[in-house]
């Protein structure tokens, strides 16, 4: 076959026999591999190619002739201009089998580990109950149709277009009353929508949180500018917007928050100023207009203050399921010290510190550590300590013993007597378990070699992407550790993102 054959804009017929990593059905004609986005694996399709390269081709759905098994009708018609739902169509217990050979697939090829390692230590998917409107957090850009037409929505797929869309499936149902409430105080008082060529307008993200234990809701709008025109109208239009009964959601206090039934409510707006041409949302200094500066959610029992700029998992549900598997995954029994790398607002730090003796926690945001000492105080959790710093460059310095605050060690709230054959330093230098939960990237190259050298009993690895997990786990695992336990827990229905969880032993301890 003679890949010269085929050209772009070409209609062919294809079935489709596989799924690559981010959701695109894969098929051949005559040996030639195509890619083709909005397919579903069985799928027999009429598509239109897009790009040809030498080996293989893109190509875009035209018609399904025969449809797979698993495909599903949509929920929403904009799923395959958006970039948020990649495999919408597909039926969700098919897509967690995706996600899990995702995980496997990236072990194998990139982890080195033989199937027979990897089949030993997985345990099955952890699946969502309800995949529908679990997002507790959701930023809608703002702008205009081509018609001129004042909206807000999604960017389509890798553009900045906006497609107007008020009432997103996974976004928390109270948001379409928001954002049209927004659009009718912009409209009511002339102000302008951000144009981002030009850099002019006024208003350019509408950033919604709502706290699902606590439900308290959070608005902030993001202004190219100091102030809007009327904006005691704006507090007015959104408190004029009723909310739904959730079954899941209490009036918050400093007590743990416990499931009830009660009505969300409003009860923070601000704006967020950013003047800057970039594409970083949110600007640093955040002006309240009405309300409180922040609110207050629960994952595991323990509350947690969101500010604007807080980092939170935006599937709280799924989140305390994560994070109870890390914690099991570390088997804490109280004499434990752990570190907790690349620790945000303290979430699992402090899920940690309940069964362990002393947590240190590290995160290069001070914001977010700011954050997490306030969660500490908040929640009575004194066995736990939060250092600024990059995890790569923090922890060689502790292990060097270089960076050994008198004031951190004397507040490392350990009992006396209790563990005399390990010194406070030596323990932060030789840890019993480290966490790690770092970005889509990775761990850094130094923090891994420095994880080695501390040589902990277990090291629990949180990943949201299983490639460079499993690029990570190879350097670990090359370095006197055993892989044991793997699972997989899906934070993002319909998307093609998982996350995984790993816990590795090391070869010491299981001699």
């Amino acid at each position: 076959m003679e890949y010269s054959k085929y050209q772009k804009n070409d209609i062919v017929t294809v079935t489709i026999e596989d799924i690559g990593n981010d959701g695109e059905g894969i098929g051949k004609i005559d040996g030639y591999t195509l890619f083709v986005k909005d397919a579903i694996i069985g799928d027999m399709a009429e598509v239109r190619i897009t790009k040809c390269k030498k080996n293989y081709g893109y190509a875009r759905m035209e018609k399904v002739l025969i449809p797979s098994s698993f495909r599903v009708e949509p929920k929403c018609k904009l799923h395959r201009q958006c970039g948020g739902c990649q495999i919408q169509a597909m039926d969700y217990k098919r897509q967690l089998v995706y996600k899990q050979d995702k995980v496997r697939n990236n072990l194998l090829r990139i982890g080195g580990f033989t199937e027979e390692q990897i089949d030993a230590a997985t345990e099955p998917i952890i699946g969502m109950d309800e995949p529908w409107h679990y997002r507790n957090k959701a930023q809608y850009p703002v702008g205009y149709d081509k018609n001129g037409n004042l909206i807000t929505g999604f960017y389509a797929g890798r553009t900045h277009d906006i497609i107007a869309n008020t009432d997103c499936a996974l976004g928390a149902p109270e948001n379409k009353d928001i954002l049209e409430a927004v659009l009718e105080y912009m409209k009511e008082n002339h102000v302008p929508a951000y144009r981002e060529k030009e850099g002019t307008g006024l208003v350019r993200h509408v950033l919604i949180r709502t706290g699902f234990r606590s439900g308290e809701i959070m608005v902030c709008l993001v202004i190219n500018g100091k102030k809007l025109p009327g904006e005691e109208r704006l507090v007015e239009k959104l408190l004029e917007v009723k909310f739904p009964e959730n079954g899941e959601s209490v009036s918050a206090g400093q007590k743990t928050i416990r499931d009830g039934a009660v009505h969300k409510k409003l009860v923070s707006v601000s704006v967020s100023v950013n003047t800057e041409k970039t594409n970083v949302i949110m600007g640093k200094e955040i002006r309240v207009l009405w309300g409180k500066d922040r609110i207050l959610d629960a994952l595991g029992g323990i509350n947690f203050e969101i500010s604007p700029l807080s980092f939170y998992q935006v599937n709280p549900l799924q989140t305390e399921k994560l994070y109870g598997l890390a914690l099991d995954y570390a088997g804490l029994t109280g004499k434990e010290t752990v570190w907790d790398l690349y620790c945000g607002i303290g979430t699992i730090s402090l899920f940690m510190a309940r069964k362990a003796k002393q947590v240190y926690g590290v995160e290069i945001i001070p914001e977010a550590i700011a954050d997490a000492k306030e969660n500490a105080r908040n929640n009575g959790i004194d066995n736990v300590q939060f250092i600024v710093g990059k995890a790569e460059e923090v922890l060689p310095q502790f292990y060097a013993g270089r960076n050994m605050s008198k004031a951190l060690v004397e507040n490392a709230s350990y009992e006396s007597g209790k563990d005399e054959e390990r010194t406070v330093d030596e323990q932060m230098r030789h840890p019993d378990v480290i966490v790690v939960d770092p970005p889509r990237k990775g761990c850094d190259e130094k923090c891994l070699e420095t994880m080695l050298a501390m040589q902990p009993e277990r090291i629990v690895y949180v990943s949201c992407d299983s490639a460079t997990l499993a690029r990570d786990l190879k350097v670990l695992c090359g370095g006197g550790y055993e892989l044991k336990r793997v699972r997989a827990v899906d934070q993002f229905g319909h998307s093609v993102h998982v996350e995984t969880v790993v816990m590795l032993s090391h070869k010491k301890t299981t001699a």
